[in-house]
């Protein structure tokens, strides 16, 4: 086992590196309760099943953030880009011209794949989406929870366990659980109007540019109702409405009519437009002194649309007679989230039960506009419905509590359950000319910008699985306190696999204490990632001749038992597993706290997505091409991919946490110091697959860019700093965050570029008038900063990408914002 350094811990605590408490802490938007128990010492109910454990006397490390800070951000109306502005190891990049990534944007805990995080919602799990990322994006290859189709005015709070899990709640729990706790009120409610926009100057590569774009708009709103004398019900919803950013760089003139513009955009690189309606409610009822009911769940229909990369007017899949200056296709997802949880909870023969059900499905229906299919010529359409996605799942759970009485200073807490759950995917299919070849012209099949899915890619299957676990926590003195966790579960496809957990705590004094745990973890293998195939066209960078050619290539992706597949090695998936060790700190004194909390999480057979084996790379020889290409020419396939295990990688790092409060003549000051150290390096990759009758080349599988994106794709280092001040009606918050450089690799070095290290400055003031009115005003990134521009020799000929999608805190600059609410 590798041990993390000093010289690591003392840079990451140097540089305030973490987490904890400070989310909410930060942002604390309204005057905040004179009892310190409001916002110091929260019940979490994530991590520990035992009954009015804080955050800070967690065995673990447990961050909790406000609802009201999730809404009083400024950061527009996505929750992920909420969590990661409060919460240091999460991040949240923002890809452009990545095909349903733009639409469906992950978010990363720790640096890890966003797959290797688990969601629950009101501690229930929730369920993926439909979308598995298959370009170039961050979380390449996995499938994630959507944190934003529940809006944060929905949430009364939200904790993060920084901690493996999968004994305590299952699969995907490698680098920890977000638990979404959604609003519970009988009484009173809110309105909220958010309104803002991009007012940014920025340089790319071929020149300077001005942008007032992205405008944003939104009302929520929540009310909570009384069912009956002693239940309720809360109900909350948002109208969105965001209008697309550009920040591609400027066409060269050989890509222009005329070939001598040199201020013509013919890209969009940025957010896409979006139009969402989300609906959830929350509702509990007593059956009688023992015994209530609880229901909760959601709704949310969304439309977006983002730019695929643009095609200039010689493009070889043009047609000039329907485009003759060229032009932007445009991806359109219409997509539906549903959720509904509904059980019973109270007390049998001595133990609290839970008895839970709950359905979610997420669906992804493609169209594409402004586009064409080149095969067909000059009679091709121009718009073309391309097929979608859908997933869904259905569990099953009994969970039980009890305290026994074995004779140590308090009860030992025994939690216990099963859980039966299942899951199914599909695939269907597009019309027939967003994938067909016609035979009116010579350039490439289907829509260009995203080829529909064929009859060949389709597909429904499903699977199930069961699970038990046992969690014990008790004292074995007053100052030390310890968990065993262990859970076993069958699964229908790959099999069984077991977790357990060993986790302690030491409190020196009610001031100081040290905690530390030792756990297994597994992500199961998606049913997206063993289903999933499709077609696409490709902007691909490849260097022929020593000279970086960009070009578009049709690629395939196949399932794992395809015969394409299985011709270059594929072999059924494999759960991830991985052994997480943390040590952490724990100091309070008055207004003062400092957490502390070292981790290595160490992952073996990760899942990822294949290279696109038969295209020119600079790591394999040109008879390793050939080879590849003389093996797929019988299926008719110029190149291929698919989803693998054999990845093992060690991530280490350092969560620190600095608050403290002042309360003076002069109002109230928060400061808060905060940050994460982490480090990711790929300790394995997958050889050449025994028995292929090509040359054993390095990296064959794997290449360089994947392998630095692992390692460099997310800042080493974030720190966050802030300040708050409330006095009466008036309130400021101040926040600097610093985003180290973020390494965004090529398989060629000499195309590597970083995006430089940035810190970004957050301003907003707050005034509460008579009757619930509130005011604010603010800016997020106020002094416009942005990463380093892509390079010209990157971008081609269209330049299309004028930054980063890697760049760990976007790409669109100065956001100016104005917030109107009303609550009562």
């Amino acid at each position: 086992m590798k041990l993390i350094s000093g010289r690591s811990v003392l840079l990451a605590f140097a540089s305030t590196s973490a987490l904890m408490s400070a989310p909410c802490a930060f942002a604390q938007q309204t005057p905040p309760s004179t009892d310190d128990a409001a916002d110091i010492g929260e019940i979490v109910v994530t991590g520990t099943r035992t009954a009015g454990r804080t955050r800070l006397d967690t065995i673990a490390p447990v961050d909790v953030i406000s609802g009201e800070t999730l809404t009083r951000t400024g950061t527009g109306t996505e929750t992920a880009a909420a969590l990661a502005a409060a919460a240091p190891s999460i991040n949240f990049p923002r890809p452009a011209i990545s095909d349903g990534s733009d639409h469906v944007r992950p978010a990363t805990l720790r640096g890890l794949a966003p797959d290797q995080t688990l969601v629950l919602i009101n501690g229930q799990r929730g369920h993926v989406g439909a979308l598995v990322n298959v370009n170039g994006a961050l979380g390449r290859g996995s499938t994630a929870f959507d944190l934003n189709t529940i809006p944060s005015v929905s949430l009364g709070s939200v904790e993060v366990l920084r901690d493996g899990a999968s004994a305590q709640y299952g699969s995907d729990a490698i680098a920890g659980v977000i638990n979404l706790r959604l609003r519970q009120a009988r009484e009173g409610g809110g309105l909220t109007l958010n309104y803002g926009r991009y007012d940014t100057e920025y340089d790319t590569a071929r020149g300077s540019h001005e942008a007032t774009d992205g405008e944003q708009t939104s009302l929520s709103g929540w009310v909570g109702l009384p069912l009956g004398d002693d239940g309720f019900v809360t109900v909350s919803g948002e109208l969105q409405k965001r209008d697309p950013t550009n920040r591609s760089d400027y066409a060269a003139p050989s890509a222009v009519v005329g070939n001598t513009s040199t201020t013509t955009v013919l890209g969009r690189f940025g957010d896409p437009a979006v139009e969402s309606q989300t609906l959830w409610f929350n509702a509990g009822k007593p059956i009688n002194a023992d015994w209530e009911a609880y229901a909760f769940g959601g709704i949310q229909h969304k439309e977006s649309e983002s730019g695929a990369t643009a095609r200039a007017y010689n493009n070889s899949n043009n047609v000039i007679a329907i485009y003759p200056n060229g032009f932007l296709p445009l991806i359109n997802t219409e997509i539906v989230d549903r959720n509904l949880y509904g059980g019973v909870k109270g007390k049998a023969a001595g133990i609290e039960w839970d008895l839970s059900v709950g359905y979610g499905r997420n669906s992804l229906d493609y169209r594409v506009t402004n586009s064409l299919n080149a095969s067909y010529g000059a009679g091709s359409k121009r718009e073309f419905k391309a097929g979608g996605l859908k997933y869904d799942q259905l569990t099953l759970g009994v969970d039980g509590v009890k305290p026994l009485e074995v004779g140590l200073i308090e009860p030992l807490n025994l939690a216990f359950g099963i859980e039966y759950r299942t899951e199914s995917f599909e695939v269907y299919a597009g019309e027939p000319a967003s994938y067909n070849r016609g035979t009116g012209g010579t350039g490439g099949a289907g829509a260009q910008g995203f080829p529909g899915f064929a009859p060949s890619n389709e597909a429904d299957e499903d699977r199930n699985n069961w699970s038990a676990y046992v969690d014990l926590e008790g004292q074995l003195t007053p100052a030390l306190t310890f968990g065993v966790a262990g859970r076993y579960e069958d699964y229908s496809d790959f099999g069984d696999q077991f977790t357990g957990k060993i986790s302690a705590r030491y409190d020196f004094s009610p001031a100081f204490a040290l905690r530390g745990a030792v756990s297994t973890g597994f992500h199961a293998p998606a049913l997206q990632q063993q289903y999933f195939s499709y077609t696409a066209t490709n902007l691909v960078t490849q260097v022929i001749g020593g000279v970086p050619t960009t070009s578009l290539i049709q690629a395939g992706t196949f399932r794992v038992d395809d015969p394409v597949a299985l011709a270059l090695g594929s072999k059924p998936l494999e759960p991830e597993t991985s052994i997480n060790y943390s040590l952490g700190a724990v100091f309070r004194s008055g207004g003062f706290e400092l957490t502390v909390d070292a981790y290595q999480i160490e992952v073996e057979d990760r899942i990822i997505y294949s290279e696109s084996l038969g295209t020119t790379r600079p790591s394999q020889s040109a008879a390793t091409t050939t080879a590849v290409q003389t093996l797929l020419a019988p299926f008719g396939v110029s190149a291929a991919r698919f989803f693998l295990n054999g990845v093992d990688t060690t991530t280490q790092g350092v969560d620190v946490v600095g608050r403290y409060r002042l309360p003076t003549d002069f109002g109230r000051f928060d400061f808060t110091l905060a940050g994460n150290y982490n480090e990711t390096t790929v300790d394995k990759t997958p050889g050449t697959p025994a028995g292929l009758s090509i040359p054993v080349s390095p990296n064959f599988l794997f290449d360089r860019s994947n392998i630095l994106a692992f390692e460099d794709g997310t800042p080493k280092t974030k720190v966050v700093g802030g300040l708050d001040w409330t006095m009466g009606d008036w309130a400021v918050s101040a926040k600097a965050t610093y985003y180290a450089s973020v390494l965004v690799a090529n398989n060629a070095s000499t195309l590597d570029y970083e995006t430089g290290d940035h810190t970004l400055f957050d301003l907003e003031a707050r005034y509460q008038f008579p009757y619930g009115v509130g005011l604010a005003v603010g800016a997020n990134n106020l002094f416009d900063e942005y990463p380093t521009y892509t390079p010209a020799t990157l971008n081609g000929a269209t330049g299309s990408v004028g930054f980063p999608s890697y760049s760990p805190f976007g790409f669109n600059g100065r956001f100016l914002y104005a917030r109107l609410s009303y609550s009562f």
